[in-house]
């Protein structure tokens, strides 16, 4: 699919998306569309498989008559194959190319209402997994999806008109699910998801990490690295981050993630399975992850992060007795969350692993317990590998800089912190500011080749950091100071004498016309 045709589809479904607009918010008109394109990418699947099983018998699977003693026993057998191969199943009637070919059928006597139908299809999904191994990764799936709302009209028949419309659109799309090499719903998902964060002002950074960060985050963690046995991100949101690190390695043998907003839950495990990721090889919790981790007992390759920037936590004396923060004798504090954040990841990286968070400039200068905490990771573990400063006003829903922090176990080179202040390379696209290619590339290499560069990149010792009492602010060691040129004043002072000439001679011009127009000088 040539670059053209792959906008062209992008603005194919946002042109769909805007169909449900009316009077919904960004994030409310994100859910249904985002949820039925979900739906017919589980209907194109199912068909696919089932006509891969049916191919000996020379029928299709939409051809089965459900009803006849035969067509039962088709179903009942492709149903277990499916619920092992794929983890969910799908009868012929509730595949969404005929939930929309009835609903916008015009044939006089057939009923085109399919909103009750749509209901009980989306719960049947979910259902259908009861009791198998992938139940967890359907459970409420589609909760999101409320076909009763008025806000897709006031009446049932205008509900129905508009759903149906929208199929209709949606089932005359081709996402090429036949062509393995390429992941063309996925990429159209992933920028949907990117178009609704941009509408959706601060709820944004709830769901969904820009791109150009997540390739950032995903390179780092993915240095020296063909293949990953794990990828974990403790705020996972839409999943965005953690499908971008696939993008970076041949394999990722299984994917862990948490995430505290349950519609955010649901979009990710969708995420997940619109990319093809097998239901066996993610396992995305719902909860708080620092009051309520989930995978505590794990430890993993590769963790990425952009939790949510100075959150509130509750900071329970409970909490020094906790092995992810006991060591450290001081947690975070209850206002701002974020190195509590860092504590808890830290904890889950493994041995042989990389660590890259995103976290508010705040990080690297406050005092109090954050700075213990700094000074914990440095001086006693020897965790931190490097501070990358990122431009501001990159992020949805906030302007405010920020800085990637990058955590290693056995480091390299444990004698010094490479220190990169990228916060000046970046192209300003209407109100954001984008990162380009080489703008990554750039601090890609500098982090792997752990280059210096003058007014960019400093190999800090760690007595140098030590010297500025764990102050990591980055300016105090990458000098990005410009010398303004010099002022001759004498040559300054000799323009202003020429300049008064001038302008007396121009008064005594503008004169000499009002004495000409008989009116009076202005002066």
């Amino acid at each position: 699919m040539s670059e053209d045709q792959k906008k062209q589809l992008e603005q194919q479904l946002w042109n769909i998306a805007n169909t449900l607009r009316g009077k919904m918010d960004a994030d409310e008109f994100r859910d249904y569309i985002l949820g039925f394109i979900f739906y017919k990418y589980l209907s194109e699947k199912m068909y696919r498989y089932a006509d891969s099983i049916l191919l000996q018998d020379g029928i299709k699977y939409r051809d089965i008559e459900e009803n006849s003693a035969k067509g039962k026993q088709y179903i009942e057998a492709i149903k277990e194959e499916a619920l092992a191969r794929l983890g969910y199943f799908l009868k012929p009637s509730e595949l969404f190319s005929e939930v929309a070919k009835r609903g916008n059928s015009d044939k006089e006597g057939e009923n085109n209402f399919i909103l009750e139908d749509l209901g009980k299809i989306l719960t049947n999904i979910e259902q259908s997994t009861m009791g198998t191994a992938s139940e967890d990764d359907f459970d409420n799936l589609f909760e999101d999806l409320d076909l009763t709302s008025t806000k897709l009209g006031k009446t049932e028949s205008q509900k129905n008109e508009l759903i149906s419309k929208v199929l209709a659109h949606l089932d005359k799309i081709d996402f090429k699910l036949d062509n393995t090499e390429l992941d063309v719903l996925g990429d159209a998902y992933e920028y949907l998801i990117g178009q609704f964060a941009s509408g959706a002002g601060k709820k944004a950074g709830e769901f969904y990490t820009p791109q150009q960060v997540s390739t950032i985050l995903a390179k780092i963690v993915t240095t020296g690295k063909i293949k990953l046995k794990s990828a974990y991100d403790g705020t996972c949101g839409s999943g965005s981050l953690l499908l971008r690190v696939a993008k970076e390695v041949k394999d990722v043998s299984n994917f862990y993630g948490q995430e505290l907003n349950r519609t955010t839950y649901n979009l990710c495990r969708m995420n997940m399975i619109l990319h093809d990721v097998h239901y066996r090889k993610f396992d995305i919790r719902q909860e708080d992850t620092l009051e309520h981790p989930q995978h505590l007992d794990k430890r993993f390759e590769a963790v990425v992060a952009n939790p949510p920037f100075s959150a509130q936590w509750s900071a329970s004396p409970l909490f020094m007795t906790d092995d992810r923060f006991s060591q450290y004798g001081k947690l975070a504090p209850s206002s701002k969350a974020d190195f509590a954040f860092v504590q808890h990841m830290v904890y889950q990286l493994a041995e042989n692993g990389i660590m890259a968070i995103v976290l508010p400039h705040g990080v690297l200068f406050r005092g109090g317990a954050e700075q213990h905490i700094r000074k914990y990771l440095i001086q006693e573990k020897n965790y931190l590998d490097a501070v990358i400063g990122m431009p501001a006003n990159i992020f949805y829903g906030t302007s405010i800089p920020t800085c990637i922090l990058v955590f290693k176990k056995c480091r390299e080179t444990p004698e010094d912190i490479l220190f990169i202040d990228a916060s000046q390379n970046f192209e300003k696209v209407k109100n954001q500011n984008v990162l380009r290619d080489a703008d990554i590339d750039k601090i890609i290499s500098t982090f792997r080749n752990r280059t210096e560069e003058d007014k960019y990149s400093k190999r800090a010792s760690l007595k140098e950091i030590a010297d500025n009492d764990y102050n990591l602010n980055i300016p105090r060691y990458v000098d990005t100071f410009e010398a303004q040129d010099s002022i001759d004043i004498n040559k300054l002072a000799g323009e202003l004498v020429t300049l008064d000439l001038q302008m007396a001679e121009t008064n005594k011009t503008i004169a000499d016309f009002c004495k000409q127009l008989n009116i009076s000088t202005p002066f």
